[in-house]
């Protein structure tokens, strides 16, 4: 369903794609202050949902029930495996029927915006939910169907018509400046700030690269409502780094993806500028990666993955391609779907990892590699960027 119709002629589409989207309509804008919360933010503390969370899932709610999602939530099927970390599988058969296809290689990262193919400028109007923008202030808060200026190309959220659970929801960046899916520092501050306006550890956002099951080359992040801890926010990690920024940097042990964790820093925006300088060097790389944003926004997962390109060289067992799991963020965390009953009711946690470990995640050797070189990136970087603090405080 979409309200886009697309004319002639590449300006004319995307003329048309823009005047159609936002034409007449206005969104609950809710804006945010990066200025430090007076309490933190941890598993233990956290009771009640934030203003923000409250307004957003009533938002969802109201779209489920006007009939835009593809699936029912609610029949979904869904346990925890027995075993060290509890891995969440969940059924949703023919899921795989009802999703948009992907439309591009799945061989490189980075890849120009094609805004002939789909992309959110073509979504429907009621599946947007609200607008997400930071203050000129410290205050936070809802302005009620604020319009859309012409010049203005909003942080939008809206709803995933194909939920793989309660408040599945899309961040879209700047929708209207059709970015490709490569992330940048502004767009990734603002998804560590929308996990930190939720203010519990239950609700999640993820980045997914091209070549790591992005399925749709325009910039978003994804982000849903799950109570409880993901496997991977329970494997134990050992430091291996502390930035001059004060960002701790730690490597996952003894769980099946390889991959970095980071927290720490002085304020959320030396973390989240720590993770956007690793990103950026694997997606200019064309090394594919996941983020999950854990713990409203204080512990962030960097996961390495080639399970795309073993697939694509024929690396990968008939048993595993069977299962058709797409390893993306939430799989990598150990949240899985499955669309086939048969593998919900046979499926163990070591089968799961086995699938993590022999063919989704990159190998010791390699991690390995790419971890000193992120490292290093990230030393040389932050060095910079406080000797150019510095001298702007001079000045």
């Amino acid at each position: 369903m979409s309200v886009y119709q697309p004319t002639q002629g590449q300006h004319g589409e995307e003329k048309s794609g823009r005047s159609c989207l936002l034409q007449g309509i206005r969104l609950p804008l809710y804006y945010f202050s990066k200025a430090e919360k007076d309490s933190g933010c941890s598993l233990e503390k956290i009771e009640a949902q934030s203003t923000f969370l409250d307004r957003l899932l009533k938002e969802w709610e109201d779209r489920k029930v006007r009939g835009l999602f593809h699936h029912d939530v609610n029949a979904y099927e869904t346990k925890i495996l027995s075993g060290d970390y509890g891995f969440i599988l969940q059924l949703i058969e023919g899921r795989d029927l009802k999703k948009r296809p992907t439309e591009f290689r799945i061989d490189r990262v980075l890849q120009p915006f094609d805004g002939k193919k789909f992309n959110f400028t073509k979504i429907a109007q009621e599946e947007m939910l609200i607008r997400f923008e930071e203050s000129e202030n410290d205050d936070r808060g809802f302005f009620e169907n604020t319009p859309i200026a012409d010049s203005e190309s909003p942080n939008v959220v809206a709803i995933n018509v194909s939920p793989i659970d309660y408040g599945h929801v899309l961040l879209i960046p700047r929708i209207l400046d059709c970015l490709p899916q490569r992330l940048d520092e502004q767009s990734f501050s603002l998804a560590v700030y929308v996990a930190r306006e939720a203010e519990t550890p239950h609700f999640r956002v993820a980045y997914n690269s091209l070549g790591a099951f992005a399925t749709i080359n325009h910039l978003h992040f994804q982000a849903f409502y799950l109570v409880g801890a993901f496997p991977v926010e329970k494997a134990p990690t050992q430091r291996i780094m502390t930035l001059a920024s004060g960002v701790e940097i730690f490597q996952l042990s003894h769980y099946p993806v390889r991959g970095l964790v980071f927290g720490g820093g002085s304020n959320l925006e030396d973390l989240s500028i720590a993770v956007s300088i690793a990103c950026i060097f694997l997606q200019d790389n064309d090394i594919p990666y996941n983020v999950i944003i854990s713990d409203a926004g204080k512990r962030i997962f960097l996961l390495l993955q080639c399970y795309a390109e073993k697939r694509t060289r024929g690396e990968v067992n008939q048993e595993f391609l069977e299962m058709q799991i797409n390893p993306a963020a939430w799989e990598l965390g150990g949240y899985m779907v499955v669309k086939r009953r048969k593998d919900y009711q046979e499926t163990s946690e070591d089968t799961l990892w086995r699938f993590l470990d022999e063919v989704a995640s990159v190998s010791a050797e390699q991690f390995k590699e790419i971890k000193e070189c992120i490292l290093s990136t990230l030393s040389d970087k932050i060095v910079e960027r406080n000797m150019g603090r510095e001298d702007y405080h001079k000045c």
